[in-house]
């Protein structure tokens, strides 16, 4: 009987089926799984001190308390970017961005190179700066780079999809170098017979640069598409594999983009950079609370100012909320920007809590911006917009709100609530309401028993124990 010459892999999780089918078992993809070569056994095996061939060498093991080599970094001139890699790139490291197609990727990553090449905008002058393409011709790239102004910088292009040939181009480079690859979905090495893209060319390949540029140094910038459902395309394994995952995000109707980072070895995570799309390409947002507020109108009926914190950096971002009659038998519930199991879970409280009624009402819910809070934080200034939508009785535009709410509608505490409070006195509001802190409220009763003066960000901040006080507090205004 002769041998299988070729297997079924799922593009989307990698698993490995005998025969083809039109769901993958494991992740539940529908046509995900296609025919790829089988790929040939490595010669020999496992012996005794050999492994394919090559006499295998004894590891040196150390212990825990050893002396600890300080990483340098080297900053590319792009603040926001410098912030999501935790203060600069590390030389050997290895980092992947993914985004949907058009949202700035290879228009962030030529604005670094050009930086940290040397073109009087960046603090990396000097640097060694590759920019290889598999996706654009060399004239393409540099219509780009005309177009954004960086026709001077000293960045050495190349349009390639052969690893093999990359990897002996790069052979010679130096510590300190960056190398960006634009993008893996496109590379593909020789020695496997199936095409560009699938699981086991973007793992080839990928291993294969990964491990060049953890020998000689060079940091590697790793471009990835994105799936319908927003995750990088290609095995799950390929975001393990490097040290760094950042999410590029953004709607396409505005002009914010937000780079996040999601998985960071040398870095905090969940730290965001925040961009604005221009015609000269991107720009850094330095205060990104104030540009989030800038479009706010007056005081108006489901508008809500909501102190949240991504990452390290505190943020305010307005929380837009409409509650209208339905025609519909099952109300219409639309969330832009917030997780929608979060806010059924609120609405439930606030009608089996509160006593209000929204189970005929269509609800809108909006984060502004094109911002994605994902922060259990923003429950009560999500509550407070819909009852304020509800009810017809605008917050106070001075207001802002965060806390967790708790299935028995009781409000629970946040952390860095010193840092949401100063940044919101630093852009002009005058009164936060927030959860009870522990040991702060007073024993006496009364509607003032709740309510203190932050001395040191000169806020009135009210504190509360349940929804109803919020909605007490909103009905007196």
């Amino acid at each position: 009987m002769a041998k299988r010459a070729s297997q079924y892999a799922c593009q989307s999780c990698g698993a490995i089926t005998p025969k083809w089918s039109g769901r993958c078992e494991s992740c539940g993809a529908w046509n995900a799984i296609i025919e790829e070569p089988l790929a040939s056994a490595a010669p020999g095996g496992l012996g005794p001190g050999v492994r394919g061939g090559r006499a295998a060498r004894k590891l040196d093991f150390h212990d825990l308390d050893g002396p600890a080599e300080i990483l340098p970094r080297r900053t590319t001139g792009i603040a926001e970017l410098d912030r999501v890699c935790g203060g600069g790139l590390v030389a050997g490291s290895a980092v992947l961005i993914g985004g949907d197609p058009g949202i700035g990727k290879s228009t962030l990553l030529l604005q670094a190179a050009a930086g940290l090449a040397g073109t009087g905008a960046g603090a990396g002058g000097g640097t060694t700066c590759t920019y290889i393409s598999g996706e654009e011709s060399i004239d393409q790239v540099r219509l780009r780079a005309s177009r954004l102004g960086l026709s001077n910088a000293k960045v050495r292009l190349a349009a390639a999809t052969s690893v093999r040939d990359i990897a002996a181009s790069l052979e010679g480079e130096a510590g300190g170098s960056v190398v960006i690859a634009d993008s893996i979905q496109t590379l593909y090495v020789d020695n496997l017979d199936s095409a560009p893209g699938t699981v086991a060319q973007v793992r080839a390949s990928a291993q294969e640069l990964i491990r060049l540029a953890k020998t000689r140094g060079f940091t590697l910038f790793l471009v990835g598409h994105v799936t319908k459902e927003g995750v990088i395309a290609g095995p799950r394994v390929l975001e393990h594999m490097v040290d760094t995952v950042l999410y590029f995000e953004g709607e396409r109707g505005h002009q914010f983009r937000i780079l996040r980072a999601v998985k960071n070895r040398f870095g905090p995570t969940d730290e965001i950079g925040v961009f604005e799309m221009t015609d000269a390409g991107l720009a850094e947002v330095a205060n990104p609370s104030a540009l989030f507020l800038a479009e706010r109108r007056g005081a108006a009926s489901g508008v809500t100012v909501f102190a949240g914190i991504e990452g390290t950096r505190p943020l305010l971002v307005e929380i837009q909320a409409l509650v209208s009659a339905s025609p519909l038998a099952t109300p219409r519930r639309a969330v832009v920007g917030w997780d929608s199991g979060r806010l059924a879970m609120v609405l439930a409280v606030l009608e089996a809590r509160c006593g209000l009624i929204l189970a005929g009402k269509d609800i809108y819910l909006n984060v502004a911006g094109g911002l994605k809070v994902s922060e259990p934080a923003a429950d009560l200034a999500v509550a407070s917009a819909l009852v304020s939508a509800a009810g017809g009785t605008p917050v106070p535009e001075d207001t802002v709100i965060f806390g967790e709410i708790g299935l028995s509608g009781e409000v629970r505490s946040v952390g860095q609530t010193a840092n949401r409070l100063k940044e919101a006195a630093k852009l002009g509001f005058a009164r936060a309401l927030i959860p009870s802190q522990r040991g702060r409220k007073s024993a006496a009763a009364g509607p003032s028993a709740n309510s203190s003066a932050d001395t040191a960000n000169g806020l009135k901040v009210d504190e509360i124990d349940h929804l109803q006080e919020m909605i007490a507090r909103l009905g007196g205004n």
